[in-house]
């Protein structure tokens, strides 16, 4: 699709780079015996995106994507990184492109992936066909290893589909491609997400950051009126209205890891305030609204992982 809006009209220099990302589904026909959970699914989502630059646009265009992927995923609390760089050998004849093409682009991957101190590892012959990529591999809270995102350069979608753009000296030239994949599939990461933070996210991951818990029924009405306030400033709150006894709805949303547990007796409604429960157990009583709400705040906006 991405090479179709490509070719919509004649393209000039002075347009490239240019990209087209997107959300798109992919089917795979995996065994049975090979799904697994959300890791390994039969139909995923991919944040695909099409890259098309000259060839002295690739190198600083791949810097800032690796950056990019890099930048992303350590907002998601991920920073354990190794890099792999799939190129091709000498000895295989299924390679398409020009040798010195294939060198030249490798040799671009290769600096650029130095140029971010992580550790690389070269896999010689383990390219597309196509052209050679950088894989990202993540390991998690356990040590387990995972691809995630992908820099994939194409010489052959190019040729194969006559792209061209108009130069500076007014020739047509062929751009190159880069295929790049921030997350993978999109279901995968977030099972390693799961996995990685044994379900207790960051506050600003957290589907529900805090929880009201009244002493009484009564002290519902009060804690709503704190709820509309954070949900002004897009917290993501629920007040617990159901029938249990306080103590274990405290120790139903500590079991559901919820970051906040703000919690309200009589004493906190005549005095305006809260008292501030964090997941681990700790407790602040009698902390003013303004402040419960600021502190709730101020996790979410650093990405703290309380």
């Amino acid at each position: 699709m991405h090479i179709l809006i490509y070719k919509e009209h004649a393209r000039s220099y002075r347009e490239l780079p240019l990209r087209f990302a997107e959300n798109g589904t992919v089917y795979r026909n995996e065994f049975s015996g090979a799904l697994h959970g959300l890791t390994r699914v039969r139909g995923f989502t991919q944040d695909d995106a099409h890259l098309f630059v000259t060839p002295e646009q690739l190198e600083e265009e791949t810097t800032k994507v690796l950056e990019f992927v890099l930048s992303l995923l350590s907002d998601y609390g991920l920073t354990d990184f190794r890099l792999e760089l799939s190129m091709r050998d000498d000895e295989s004849e299924k390679w398409i492109g020009e040798p010195d093409v294939w060198d030249t682009a490798t040799d671009a991957l290769r600096r650029v992936a130095k140029a971010t101190g992580l550790d690389l590892v070269e896999e010689p012959g383990e390219a597309a066909f196509y052209g050679p990529k950088i894989d990202l591999k993540v390991t998690d809270a356990i040590g387990r290893s995972w691809q995630l995102s992908t820099v994939q350069l194409d010489f052959n979608l190019p040729e194969r589909f006559e792209l061209e753009y108009t130069a500076a000296d007014g020739s047509k030239q062929r751009p190159i491609m880069i295929h790049r994949a921030l997350f993978g599939s999109i279901e995968r990461f977030f099972a390693i997400l799961l996995e990685h933070y044994a379900g207790a996210f960051p506050v600003w991951l957290a589907p529900v950051q805090v929880v009201g818990i009244p002493v009484a029924e009564e002290f519902g009405g009060y804690l709503e009126d704190v709820a509309t306030k954070l949900r002004s400033k897009g917290v993501r709150i629920d007040v617990d209205h159901s029938d249990e006894r306080m103590q274990k709805k405290i120790r139903n949303h500590t079991l559901q890891k919820v970051p906040f547990q703000l919690i309200a007796g009589g004493r906190d409604a005549d005095a305006g305030s809260v008292s501030f429960r964090y997941r681990d157990g700790r407790q602040d009583n009698g902390i003013p609204i303004d402040e419960a709400i600021d502190r709730i705040v101020e996790a979410i906006e650093t990405k703290a992982h309380v």
